[in-house]
């Protein structure tokens, strides 16, 4: 009787360590804070928010020679049926939605097929501390990326 006690809680045990845990909006803490790039009269800065009511919100900006060029207001945001975006509402065009497809201890991919230009958004924090943000997808016809290697910097 005991024995089959036991096996019974092994099992259970077993089974609930097995079901897939669902990725929270906390899991991407890594990300909080401000991150710089930048080189030859350019700059680049992305600063965000930790994570607080399911959801981290952000933004970033590229200047060059003084002017600004571009700028972007972003969200990781967890709906009501649990999935996680990444919304990107772009130097004041229309906001786009991407799904979470990938969610591992230091790398986060979505992806939106439908998007004109990216369709996958990726986010690796390197082993060094650096980040790695990429936006890849398809352009007339042709795999298109581009990396964008930051490191951590002092938000002011």
């Amino acid at each position: 009787m005991k024995l089959k006690l036991v096996l019974l809680c092994l099992i259970s045990s077993t089974l609930a360590f097995a079901q897939e845990q669902k990725p929270s909006v906390n899991d991407f803490a890594w990300l909080a804070g401000c991150w710089e790039r930048g080189g030859n009269g350019w700059e680049g800065a992305e600063q965000w928010m930790k994570p607080g009511g399911q959801t981290m919100l952000g933004m970033s900006r590229t200047v060059a020679n003084g002017k600004l060029r571009e700028f972007e207001f972003l969200q990781l945001r967890t709906k009501e049926d649990g999935t996680i975006h990444y919304v990107a509402l772009p130097s004041g065009q229309q906001e786009t939605w991407f799904k979470l497809v990938k969610s591992e201890k230091q790398e986060v991919v979505f992806e939106n097929l439908e998007h004109d230009f990216p369709q996958r958004i990726i986010y690796r924090l390197e082993n060094d501390g650096s980040l790695m943000a990429r936006i890849e997808g398809m352009s007339k016809g042709q795999l298109k990326g581009i990396d964008f290697p930051m490191k951590r910097g002092k938000c002011e």
